[in-house]
C-alpha cells in the first residue's frame, strides 16, 4: 500500500517516509502483483508509456517496466520513496506529486498501475482518480489496480508500525467502482499476503487488470 496526496494529513506521507526500504522487502515478491506485471509485459506495445501511481520504491514495477523497454513516469507523495526510486531506477522519471493534482492529459497514456495507492484518501476521491485514470488512457490502454477490499471509511490503525487511514470498499462496489469508469476488467485476482515485517498481519488484497475499449 503506497500513500499518496498533497491532500492527506501529514502522518500519511511520514508513514512512508519512515518507511522508506523496509516498505519495499516487506512487499517484496508479492504473487499478484508480479502477476498483473506479467500480464502488463505481455500486453503492451513496444515502447509503452505507463503511469505508476504510488510509485514507492520504484521496485519491482517501475524497474521491471523499464528493463522491458517501456517508458515510465512514477508519482509518490513520500519524498524518501521518490528519492529511493530515482536510485534505483534511473531509467524511469520520478515525481513528488498527487496523483489528484496531475494536469489533465486525455488518451495520453498506453498504460497505468496503482498497486494499493488509493486506501488513505476519501471515497469520492478514489472515484475520482480512477474515472481519471481511466481518461488518461488511449483506447486499448490497460489498467493494473489493486486495493484491500474491506466495508471501512476513514479508519485508524497501526500499519507497518505507522499510524495511517484507511479507506475502502467491498470487492464487488470496488469492481463496478473501476467499470464505471467505462473500463472492462479482463482478470480480479484475490490473494491473501502477510508483509515481511515485525508483527505484520496477512492483508487480503483484491488485483483488478482492466481494459479500455477501442470504442
Amino acid at each position: 500500500m503506497t500513500v499518496h496526496g498533497g491532500h492527506l494529513p501529514d502522518p500519511a506521507a511520514r508513514a512512508f517516509d519512515a518507511l522508506g526500504a523496509d516498505y519495499e522487502r516487506a512487499f517484496a515478491d508479492l504473487p499478484e502483483q508480479l502477476a498483473a506485471l506479467d500480464w502488463l509485459l505481455a500486453e503492451l506495445p513496444e515502447g509503452a508509456r505507463v503511469l505508476d501511481v504510488g510509485s514507492g520504491t520504484g521496485r519491482p514495477t517501475a524497474e521491471r517496466l523499464v528493463a522491458a523497454g517501456h517508458r515510465v513516469t512514477g508519482c509518490d507523495v513520500s519524498t524518501t520513496m521518490v528519492e529511493l526510486a530515482r536510485e534505483r531506477v534511473p531509467g524511469a522519471r520520478f515525481e513528488l506529486v498527487d496523483v489528484r493534482e496531475l494536469p489533465a492529459a486525455p488518451e495520453s497514456l498506453d498504460a497505468v498501475t496503482a498497486f494499493f495507492p488509493l486506501l488513505q484518501m476519501p471515497r469520492a476521491d478514489q472515484a475520482r482518480v480512477l474515472a481519471d485514470l481511466a481518461d488518461r488512457l488511449v483506447p486499448g490502454g490497460l489498467l493494473a489496480v489493486a486495493t484491500v477490499p474491506a466495508d471501512v471509511e476513514g479508519v485508524d490503525l497501526v500499519w507497518l508500525g505507522q499510524p495511517v487511514r484507511c479507506t475502502s470498499f467491498p470487492a464487488p462496489a470496488f469492481r463496478a467502482l473501476v467499470e464505471s469508469t467505462g473500463l472492462r476488467v479482463e482478470h480480479e485476482r484475490h490473494g491473501e499476503f502477510t508483509p515481511d515485517f515485525p508483527g505484520a498481519v496477512p492483508e487480503e488484497h483484491l488485483f483488478l487488470l482492466a481494459r479500455k475499449p477501442l470504442n
